[in-house]
């Protein structure tokens, strides 16, 4: 994903989610209906999740340091694993709350009666234009033959997979609200408000669990993509300079930084320029083939046919 694709769909989110708040406050205010404030509340912790997911971009961008050497690129990561755990899961539970108190106290809507269904029909246009966005700008990147979930679960930029599944979740919650508030104006038996209350907060939790896992993947360190490591290791051996590809690690710094270390093998009677030169022109090698792997480590080693990498993890290499 180009950083440029997912700051606009963040953008274009936030001003949609800042609009939407208002006005559902305002139909909470004229109407007491539970779901209008659960939506109101949902819409208020999707802005906030915007404005950290901005916020975590222009934190990732700060320059490495004596105290960070490896740069700042996960504090995206940082602030996606936020926005699930505390403002979906804050929202969620709200929601759920206020369905508890309105089931047990079910009161109709008397009031100002065509506020609320006006202002979700409006609300579900304005998510819909926002959801279009976020579509459009992941289908550049997404790859034909990647179904949208393996996007989510592949995806090592956090922003777009935030926010696809954000609107998704408010465009349902939206539905949920419209039907809990439709009920309750047609039979007159607030019940049903809170009952569309629950279900977004149900909703909420489940999106939220969802991004919590993905997120707490892309903290705790993911490698490459199969792709990208085929392509690495294609490159290591490309050239005359490399015998062999020992074993091989790889590790995300960040969503567009990656980390690439690898023991290769040389000729025995090679001279140390020499292999400093291999070495060189290997690590150019691997720029070009993937741009993304900012760091290279390459050690060089003396293979000796038969004997076995010392690891077993995946993306260990056998000498060829």
């Amino acid at each position: 994903m180009s950083t440029e694709g997912g700051t606009k769909a963040v953008v274009a989110a936030l001003f949609a989610n800042l609009g939407i708040a208002v006005t559902k406050f305002v139909a909470f205010l004229l109407t007491g209906s539970s779901s209008m404030l659960a939506e109101a509340i949902h819409s208020v912790a999707d802005s906030g999740n915007q404005g950290l997911l901005l916020f975590g971009g222009r934190q990732s961008k700060r320059r490495a340091d004596a105290e960070h050497p490896f740069g700042y690129g996960r504090e995206r990561y940082v602030y996606a694993f936020v926005v699930a755990v505390v403002l979906f899961f804050v929202g969620g539970i709200f929601a759920l709350y206020e369905a508890w108190h309105k089931i047990g106290h079910p009161a109709p809507i008397d009031k100002w009666q065509w506020v609320p269904v006006t202002v979700l029909v409006a609300a579900i246009v304005m998510e819909s234009l926002s959801f279009r966005t976020a579509i459009l700008e992941t289908k550049k990147v997404k790859g034909d033959g990647v179904s949208w979930w393996q996007f989510i679960q592949r995806a090592k930029e956090p922003e777009l997979p935030v926010i696809l599944l954000e609107d998704l979740a408010a465009l349902v919650g939206l539905v949920f609200a419209l039907f809990g508030v439709s009920l309750t104006l047609i039979t007159g038996d607030g019940i049903w408000d809170g009952i569309g209350t629950a279900a977004i907060g149900v909703l909420l939790i489940v999106v939220a669990a969802i991004l919590a896992v993905e997120m707490k993947g892309l903290l705790v360190g993911e490698a490459a993509s199969p792709e990208q490591i085929a392509q690495i290791k294609a490159a290591i051996v490309a050239g005359p300079e490399v015998e062999s590809l020992i074993h091989m690690r790889t590790v995300h710094l960040g969503p567009d930084e990656l980390l690439v270390a690898a023991k290769i093998a040389v000729r025995h009677d090679e001279t140390a320029a020499e292999v400093a030169r291999g070495i060189d022109a290997a690590e150019s090698r691997i720029r070009a083939a993937v741009p993304i792997a900012t760091i290279i480590y390459l050690e060089p080693d003396i293979y000796q046919a038969g004997k076995p990498a010392k690891t077993d993890l995946p993306d260990t290499a056998e000498a060829h």
